[in-house]
């Protein structure tokens, strides 16, 4: 005869469920790996509820942050960047233009983004080239980064 109990989960976990999810486990489960770990907490009736008041506030805050990353990648759509660096023969550059090089452009024109969320291959030659910023889960803003040859 197997017997569950139920907990309420205060983490996502691929096998088991998402956040404020109340879930059946196993006592031993439950007893040994979920509570010490503070991955979920008995499923009273306070606990339930103060989860569910969790769940409202970060959806809440969700949707705010969600709400600014999408105003802010209309504006950083707008955006050209233009980095001047010195060149060789064969107008090939001496290094390359990488997101740190970007991010300092940006905080030039007053946008502060994190250059971890500037995905681009580092850029080894001059002309315009189009980087994606992960600005949330499924929003993304495009900013034309010229390179030009610096006088």
């Amino acid at each position: 005869m197997a017997h569950y109990i139920n907990v309420v989960l205060t983490e996502d976990l691929a096998n088991l469920g998402k956040i404020g999810e109340l879930v059946r486990v196993r006592p031993g489960y439950a007893r040994n790996y979920l509570i010490p770990r503070g991955l979920a907490i008995g499923a009273t009736a306070e606990n339930v509820a103060r989860i569910e008041h969790e769940k409202k506030v970060a959806a809440a805050r969700s949707a705010k942050a969600k709400g600014e990353a999408e105003q802010l990648a209309q504006k950083l759509s707008a955006v050209k960047v233009t980095i001047e660096r010195p060149v060789g023969e064969g107008d090939r550059l001496y290094g390359s233009v990488t997101s740190r090089d970007i991010e300092e452009a940006l905080a030039a024109q007053g946008f502060v983004v994190d250059r971890r969320r500037i995905s681009v291959d580092p850029i080894k030659a001059l002309g315009t080239h189009h980087v994606t910023i992960r600005l949330g889960t499924a929003i993304n803003a495009t900013v034309e980064v010229k390179v030009a040859k610096k006088a």
